[in-house]
């Protein structure tokens, strides 16, 4: 029960920043069906950052985000904003919302939001933050809103490419997203069977690991070849031109980009965004701001802003250890 000393918010606005992700929509959704529910008046902030210091928001209801749950991208948009990084514009942000009347803002996105709404707790305006990025490169959360839909799509487009690569000898060097972590990459490698994953996480030694691999398995027979590269790694146009140089095996570059990032979000992006939009809501309600919405263990969960902030994650050396067994 909160008591006397517990801030008392009856106003929230909700806003998507840095890139979009599937599942956005379902957490802007629970937002705003669970703070209405509970009471609270909710405004949609649009364009991100640069939306809430010119004052582009409005009152959302529980019409006013039916048929969203299965939409892509964020109805909200985003948008970058170099005014909001100066401290003036960051000062006409918090006094925009004062205008508003809206006592806390719930930001949906990756780290570079996070440190945003971590401006805007330091200047007097509360937050909350929801993980919201196809990368799950944030490193207070197991799980972040995006990634299960954009491995599917990633995976069902290597799939295809594999039917493909199978009719001739070929090799297929696939470009996924990820400048600074191999999440995606790494997994859907394993999910497609892939011969060779290049991430950031792992050293790689490219005459070994890379033309070695595939000439002893074009050695033992194989006909066909599948390397997946992280963004932040390597480019698939540069790998596939050097294996070929290399092996005389035709290679050819895919590059996935943006398609990554769109699609009706999974079943698993839906109802997770659905929790932590309903968890994020009840934080404000309980009086708790400056807090980050996360997964831990599993269940979600909700953390300090700067302890959160300052926690890190990487790809398990387990996990590398298993991918690498099933490679061979």
């Amino acid at each position: 029960m909160a008591d006397s000393a517990t801030p008392r918010y009856t106003s929230i606005g909700v806003l998507t920043s840095g890139g979009d992700a599937p599942g956005m929509n379902a957490a802007i959704r629970a937002v705003v069906r669970a703070g209405n529910y509970y009471g609270l008046r909710v405004y949609g902030i649009h364009k991100g950052y640069h939306g809430l210091l010119r004052g582009e928001m409005e009152v959302l209801t529980n019409r006013s985000v039916s048929e969203t749950l299965q939409r892509g991208g964020t109805f909200l948009q985003t948008a970058r904003s170099k005014e909001f990084m100066t401290e003036d514009g960051l000062q006409k942000a918090v006094s925009m919302a004062r205008v508003f009347g809206v006592d806390v803002v719930v930001v949906i996105g990756g780290d570079g939001s996070y440190r945003g709404a971590l401006d805007l707790s330091k200047r007097g305006l509360p937050v909350i933050g929801l993980p919201g990025t196809i990368d799950n490169d944030i490193g207070n959360t197991e799980y972040t809103i995006g990634y299960d839909t954009a491995m599917n799509t990633a995976m069902q487009a290597i799939d295809k490419l594999r039917d493909t690569a199978s009719s001739h000898e070929r090799c297929s060097v696939i470009e996924l997203m990820g400048r600074g972590a191999g999440y995606i990459a790494h997994n859907v490698g394993m999910a497609c069977g892939a011969e060779i994953v290049l991430i950031p996480e792992k050293e790689t030694d490219f005459d070994r690991d890379v033309l070695k691999a595939m000439l002893e398995a074009r050695n033992r027979g194989k006909k066909h070849y599948i390397v997946i590269v992280a963004e932040g790694k390597g480019d698939a146009v540069e790998i596939a031109a050097r294996i070929e140089a290399s092996t005389g095996i035709e290679a050819r570059a895919t590059i996935l980009g943006h398609i990554q990032r769109g699609g009706s979000p999974t079943l698993r992006d839906r109802v997770m965004a659905s929790h932590m939009g309903v968890r994020a809501v009840e934080c404000v309600v309980q009086g708790r701001a400056d807090r980050i919405v996360s997964v831990q263990g599993g269940k979600v969960v909700d953390l300090d802003l700067q302890e959160a902030m300052a926690m890190t994650k990487t790809i398990s050396e387990e996990e590398l250890r298993v991918a690498q067994i099933l490679s061979l």
